[in-house]
C-alpha cells in the first residue's frame, strides 16, 4: 500500500479540534484531572473513541517532568529464574500504571554500564538492576554516578545508596545443610556455574558455616567456575575421578539451576544413580526438576515476591513515599523435598571415611 494512502495516527491536537477544546484540556482528561468541566470532558472521550486516539507515551514524558516507565536490566532472559522475575516486574509495573523498558546485560559488566546509561538518556523515572557481580560492581556505581532511582535485586546485599530485595540465601543454605546433615552426609560437594555472582557466594557461605557448627569435622569440597559450561563438564569428571570409593562425596548441594542440571547430567554420564551412590540438593527449583526421575530436591525461590517487592520499594522512592535510608528485604526460600536426596529405608544416606558419626 502507497505511504500517502496509510491511515494517519491520530494527535492529540487532532481530539482537540474534535472536541472543541485545547491540547491542554485533552491532556488533562487522559491524565484523570478532575478539574475539567463534565461536558468537554465527555466531548473528549467522544473524539478519543472516535478517532481511536492513543497517547503517545514518548511525547508525553517528554512534556511531562517524570516519565512512568520503568527500566530493568537483567543478565538474561533465557534463565527461568530471571524470565520469572521479569514477567513479575512488568505485571506490577503495569498495575501501577508504569511501562517497561527490559535489557540483558549478558553477563557483561560493561553492556551493564552502557545500558543503565541508556535507561538515564530515556529518562526513567527508576530501574531495576540484576548486577552482573554485586552491589559493588559497575552497573551500581554507573546508577550512583547518574544519581538515578534504582532498586538492586538477586545478586546482593546491603547497600548505602540502594534499597536490596533478594531471596535469603544464607538461610536457606544453611537450611540445606541442617537437612543433610540430618540424614548423616558428612562428605559434601558444594557446586557453582559462576563462581562472580554474590548471590552464589552467599549461599556458598550461608551451607559452610552452618554445617561446620553443626560438625567441624564434615568435610566440604567446592568447585566453582566461570568457565563456559561445556568446559565445566570436565572438571566434574575430574574431580570424581579423584575421590571415588568412600573418598566420593555422599551428596553434592549445587548452587544454582545450571548447575543442578550440569552435575546431574554428569553423574548420570559416570553410571552413578541418585539418590542411591550420591544424594542432590539443588538450588532454584524448576518445572523439570519435578518431572525428571528421580525428581530433585530444591530451594524454591519466592520470584513473584522478589518481583513485587521491588518494583513497589522502587515505586515508593520514584514517587517520594519512602525517603529515609536504604533497606535489606530478604524473601525466605522454600525448601522441596522430593527423590533425590535419599530419604528412603531402602536407600540410607552413604557415609564417608572422612569425618562422620
Amino acid at each position: 500500500m502507497p505511504a500517502d494512502d496509510k491511515q494517519k495516527r491520530a494527535t492529540i491536537h487532532d481530539v482537540a479540534k474534535a472536541a472543541g477544546v485545547s491540547a491542554a484540556t485533552v491532556s488533562k482528561v487522559l491524565r484523570g484531572v478532575k478539574t475539567v468541566r463534565e461536558d468537554n470532558a465527555e466531548r473528549v472521550r467522544a473524539a478519543v473513541s472516535a478517532l481511536d486516539y492513543r497517547m503517545d507515551p514518548i511525547a508525553s514524558g517528554l512534556r511531562g517532568e517524570q516519565r512512568r516507565i520503568i527500566g530493568a536490566v537483567v543478565p538474561d532472559l533465557e534463565s527461568a529464574f530471571f524470565g520469572r522475575l521479569v514477567t513479575g516486574l512488568e505485571r506490577a509495573a503495569e498495575a501501577a500504571g508504569y511501562h517497561m523498558i527490559v535489557a540483558t546485560s549478558r553477563e557483561s559488566e560493561a553492556r551493564e554500564a552502557d545500558l543503565i546509561q541508556g535507561m538515564n538518556d530515556w529518562r526513567v523515572a527508576g530501574c531495576v538492576l540484576v548486577p552482573v557481580r554485586s552491589e559493588r560492581g559497575l552497573g551500581a556505581r554507573t546508577l550512583r554516578d547518574l544519581d538515578m532511582q534504582a532498586v538492586l535485586v538477586d545478586r546482593v546485599s546491603a547497600d548505602d545508596a540502594f534499597d536490596t530485595v533478594s531471596a535469603d540465601n544464607h538461610t536457606a543454605s544453611a537450611a540445606v545443610a541442617d537437612f543433610l546433615v540430618r540424614l548423616g552426609h558428612r562428605h559434601v560437594l558444594l557446586h557453582g556455574a559462576t563462581q562472580i555472582s554474590k548471590a552464589i557466594r552467599t549461599r556458598l557461605e550461608g551451607f559452610r558455616e552452618r554445617a561446620l557448627a553443626l560438625d567441624p569435622g564434615m568435610r566440604i569440597d567446592e568447585l566453582l567456575s566461570d568457565a563456559p559450561l561445556e568446559d565445566q563438564r570436565p572438571a566434574i569428571r575430574d574431580y570424581f575421578a579423584a575421590n571415588q570409593g568412600t573418598d566420593r562425596p555422599a551428596a553434592v548441594f549445587s548452587l544454582s539451576q545450571q548447575s543442578t542440571l550440569l552435575v546431574l547430567s554428569e553423574i548420570r554420564r559416570m553410571g552413578l544413580d541418585v539418590p542411591e551412590d550420591i544424594a542432590l540438593v539443588g538450588f532454584d527449583d524448576a518445572d523439570w526438576m519435578q518431572t525428571t526421575w528421580p525428581s530433585i530436591t530444591a530451594v524454591a525461590q519466592p520470584v513473584t515476591a522478589i518481583a513485587e517487592r521491588a518494583l513497589g520499594t522502587l515505586l515508593a522512592r520514584v514517587e517520594g513515599e519512602s525517603t529515609g535510608f536504604p533497606v535489606q528485604y530478604l524473601e525466605p526460600c522454600t525448601m522441596l523435598v522430593r527423590q533425590s536426596a535419599g530419604q528412603t529405608e531402602k536407600a540410607p544416606p552413604r557415609r564417608s571415611r572422612n569425618g562422620g558419626q
